[in-house]
């Protein structure tokens, strides 16, 4: 089996249309294509959206019964597909399968005016499953599924996200051992990275995974439940069961990213000043000067291989669940272990306001 990439993400939602203006407002995506049932999509809305090397399906069932009401119904807006680019995808259905994923769609292939993609998806964690991905001949995303007329021929001179970095996911007590062990199974990822991460009196476990190739990679989480519950609790809550809490693009400058988001209207989790006041203590030099580091709220680390830079955008769906995160390697390979604990205190601080607001409405209902 030989993994390429994320090929996609695709998110169900409540209303793909909604959801798609919002991320071309306010992080910079463009409308790469759309469809319906006029373009084949039975019962559903798609919307394709893209920059530079990312794409995101958007997709809203048209009735109750379709797959994408049904997860939107139990778990609220979210990621339920992250696909893979693949270069055989009948071997690697095949290869999976046998190494104990569920078949959730057996491979087909999608043709349409000469260009042809095949597709199959097995099971992945909770209620997200991974399609498999052949692309012969850089073919369009879906030929003859989607209206791409909309596309713009090329990466955008201002576009500032490049690619999906990484995606984290929260996994109930217990899970952890499992999940990675399937992912090395199932699909030949290895295990990169782990550590125990402790923020105040919480505690969560973390191992990552990543396909040979480098181009999937899962920050697998769960919490630890001897300590007080936290973020990772709330979410497996809020969100009924294991899912992606976030999804990590890159950028070449992350200044510059965060200074336009913000004023597309992103808003991002504060970073207390103390922190910044013991950078260069802790890191010595660093590439981006702190001084423009510290308004923006943005954390460096680094590693043996160099430094990097990262920030969470904070959550704009209603359960608090899902965010993105924006991350700028300079040769750092790691994923920021001495910032982890700043990175979910920060996140902390919002879900306590949350936590605040939502008790407070139920006592006075």
């Amino acid at each position: 089996m030989q993994i390429l990439d994320t090929d996609h993400i695709e998110l169900y939602v409540g209303d793909a249309r909604v959801v798609a203006e919002q991320l071309c407002a306010s992080y910079g995506f463009h409308v790469y294509g759309q469809g319906g049932p006029e373009t084949g999509l039975t019962g559903q809305r798609s919307v394709l959206l893209g920059q530079r090397d990312i794409r995101i399906l958007l997709t809203s069932g048209l009735s109750s019964g379709h797959r994408a009401s049904r997860y939107v119904a139990q778990h609220g807006d979210g990621i339920a597909v992250v696909a893979f680019g693949c270069t055989d995808v009948e071997t690697a259905f095949a290869e999976a399968v046998a190494a104990g994923a569920t078949a959730v769609e057996a491979p087909r292939r999608i043709a349409h005016g000469g260009a042809s993609v095949v597709v199959a998806e097995v099971s992945g964690f909770g209620d997200v499953t991974h399609r498999l991905v052949q692309r012969d001949g850089g073919a369009q995303f879906l030929p003859g599924l989607l209206d791409t007329s909309m596309a713009p021929d090329g990466p955008d001179a201002g576009d500032l996200l490049h690619t999906i970095d990484h995606a984290a996911v929260c996994l109930p007590a217990g899970e952890l051992d499992a999940a990675v062990a399937y992912y090395q199974r199932a699909f030949g990822f290895a295990m990169i990275f782990q550590e125990y991460i402790e923020v105040g009196d919480q505690g969560m476990q973390s191992k990552v995974v990543q396909s040979p190739s480098g181009g999937v990679t899962f920050t697998l989480i769960q919490p630890d439940i001897s300590r007080r519950a936290g973020q990772i609790d709330d979410f497996l809550a809020w969100h009924e069961g294991a899912g992606v809490q976030h999804v990590a693009f890159s950028t070449h400058d992350i200044v510059a990213a965060v200074r336009e988001l913000s004023a597309r209207g992103v808003e991002f989790a504060q970073t207390p000043g103390s922190y910044y006041d013991m950078l260069s203590a802790r890191l010595g030099d660093v590439d981006v000067p702190v001084d423009e580091l510290r308004p923006l709220g943005i954390l460096v680390d680094r590693d043996h291989w160099g430094q990097m830079y990262q920030i969470f955008a904070k959550s704009t769906h209603i359960r608090r669940t899902y965010f993105n995160e924006l991350i700028d390697r300079h040769g750092a390979r790691t994923f920021g272990t001495s910032n982890i604990p700043a990175l979910y205190a920060a996140k902390e601080r919002e879900l306590a306001a949350v936590r605040d607001i939502t008790h407070s409405e139920g006592t006075a209902l």
